[in-house]
């Protein structure tokens, strides 16, 4: 495998070497020279080409936010890393390096080719998340088993693939196996597989490819299920409502509660017990739904927003110059006033209904705990007079060593409860407030980066005419 001079000091990706590059890759002529004078924004680059630096390690690259092809072949690269920020890359070439493994690519969904040909892998791994590959070029690496090619057919618009010079290829059902087992594929090591191909090897591989077919079914079936329920739950966090629409706030009450398992014991208290459950969760319910509605909203007022920017906008592209800033200011500042007035005004609400809901809640908790009282300070009397002793628990009779130990072990478990309830109503409360708060400080960020950016411009502008106005004075006097 050709590799970089290894007796040159291994290359840091620093900003010297991404402001080369990036000059390199600048637009040609007059437009050149005035982005190299104005400095091009990393942000803005599209493509990066890095080959042939003896770069030994991927860093450094988290401003070039929009790159969509990024070129790190004919390196020294030992290790994938570094490219999580990258999230519109569509093309990557780490091809002649020294990667042993396949990672570091979790973020890079949009991706449609990838080359890691000629490095030291030997297996497929880490790669679920490139859900649009289509190009996969892995040649003369190490991979040495036929069966982990099985890995591939997650990658259902895989349609050229490229093993060559791998271990596997030595195998004698190779030319078989492959696209018998990713029928998808229409070019493998460079070449067409026609249509006899595709059959012959299939028909050869029909048995254990139908058992695989089912195997995946099942499997799909089961992510498929979790993939939803994960949404689901991601949904109901947004709208600070998780594990409210059924009985988990009242559990987890119970379960972590220490005292619970002693006072349950108590004659009657399972009983009513159970009516407090179904009246907790009532409100539980009530409440999930309120939060639902009320994300729903908030998510129709943002929705509105942002429509009635883009028409300011549209309006904007129709008015003369002379009144474009002045119109738009106007109309953005209306617009934008008016919905954060909006905004805060739902939140308000929200907030104080929940605190409503979580009222219900708390009065629900001091009644039982009265019931819970009344109940343990009674059994704990008769059990004084020897009434009841014989069905007595043995945890109830440790417990009742004198009535303060009876009231302050209630009184424990109820403050447990309370707090529990206080905590859901605080990260209610504090999870929508600080949504509000940092989504209006968002909105004046954003409009003073405009602002600047509109500056930056108008500058850029004038000093492209002041250079102009010198080139032709200095025509003039020769």
């Amino acid at each position: 495998m050709s590799r970089p001079n290894k007796t040159i000091e291994p290359s840091v990706i620093d900003d010297e070497m991404l402001q080369e590059a990036v000059q390199k890759q600048g637009p040609p002529g007059r437009a050149g020279q005035i982005a190299k004078l104005e400095g091009i924004d990393f942000k803005d680059v599209k493509h990066l080409q890095l080959d042939y630096q003896n770069i030994l390690k991927i860093d450094n690259l988290w401003r070039f936010k929009t790159l969509t092809k990024l070129q790190l072949d004919s390196n020294v690269i030992e290790k994938i890393e570094g490219l999580n920020t990258l999230t519109n890359l569509v093309w990557l070439d780490l091809s002649f390096n020294n990667i042993e493994m396949i990672e570091g690519l979790d973020e890079l969904v949009k991706l449609e080719d990838l080359s890691l040909y000629s490095n030291r892998i030997s297996n497929f791994e880490n790669m679920d998340s490139l859900v649009n590959l289509q190009i996969f070029s892995i040649g003369k690496n190490y991979i040495d088993k036929l069966e982990t090619i099985i890995y591939l057919r997650r990658f259902k618009r895989l349609r050229t693939l490229n093993l060559a010079g791998n271990p596997i290829c030595e195998d004698e059902r190779y030319g078989m196996y492959i696209p018998a087992y990713l029928p998808n594929l229409m070019y493998l090591d460079f070449r067409l597989i026609d249509k006899t191909t595709k059959e012959m090897a299939f028909q050869m591989h029909r048995s254990a490819i139908a058992n695989l077919v089912h195997r995946e079914g099942v499997a799909f079936k089961k992510l498929e299920k979790i993939r939803l329920e994960e949404e689901e739950l991601a949904s109901h966090k947004a709208a600070y409502v998780e594990y409210l629409n059924g009985p988990g706030l009242f559990n987890s009450m119970f379960t972590e509660d220490p005292e619970a398992p002693k006072l349950l014991l108590l004659p009657g208290v399972s009983e009513f017990v159970e009516i407090y459950k179904v009246e907790f969760v009532k409100i539980c319910q009530v409440i999930f739904d309120y939060g639902l509605k009320g994300f729903h909203a908030r998510e129709k007022e943002m929705e509105h927003f942002l429509e009635c920017l883009r028409e300011a906008n549209e309006e904007n592209q129709q008015k003369g110059v002379n009144i474009i800033k002045a119109f738009e200011d106007k109309n953005k500042e209306e617009t934008t006033r008016d919905f954060e007035r909006n905004i805060s005004e739902m939140v308000s609400t929200y907030v104080e209904n929940v605190q409503a809901l979580i009222a219900q809640c708390r009065d629900l908790e001091n009644h039982h705990n009265e019931d819970m009282l009344e109940i343990a300070i009674s059994s704990y009397e008769k059990m004084g007079k020897n009434e009841g002793e014989e069905e007595m628990p043995e945890e109830l009779r440790a417990l009742f060593v004198d009535k303060d130990t009876v009231v302050n072990t209630v009184n424990a478990s109820h403050d447990l409860h309370l707090l529990k309830i206080d905590n859901q109503e605080d990260k209610m409360v504090t999870r929508a407030n600080g949504w509000v708060t940092d989504l209006i400080e968002k909105l004046h960020t954003d409009e003073i980066n405009r602002n600047r950016k509109r500056v930056l411009e108008i500058n850029i502008y004038i000093h492209h005419w002041q250079d102009e106005l010198d080139f032709l004075e200095l025509q003039d006097m020769n």
